[in-house]
């Protein structure tokens, strides 16, 4: 509950004024209304807003992911490598 009372716009923004500097800004996006209602739906978000935040976040943690993806396979590990080792502070 905690979590939905920080989403609230005029909440969030007075709260995140002194902290964020005004790093956030309102912007008008033409989004197809069929697929936000279904992404509000199918997110169990309030508001229209929290479900396009939510998208976007997720949508920027799959592509973090993937280039991570990329890299297997491509860096080469020291098998000889103790890493509990390291981290001993004799």
């Amino acid at each position: 509950m905690e979590k939905e009372a920080l989403t609230h716009p005029a909440q969030s923004h007075a709260l995140c004024e002194p902290l964020c500097e005004n790093l956030h800004m309102a912007t008008n996006l033409a989004i197809d209304p069929e697929l936000l209602e279904k992404a509000l739906a199918v997110s169990g978000e309030k508001t229209k807003t929290a479900a396009v935040t939510l998208a976007l976040r997720e949508f920027v943690a799959r592509r973090e992911q993937k280039r991570l993806r990329e890299l297997f396979g491509k860096l080469q590990w020291d098998e000889s490598y103790d890493y509990k080792r390291e981290r001993s502070r004799s």
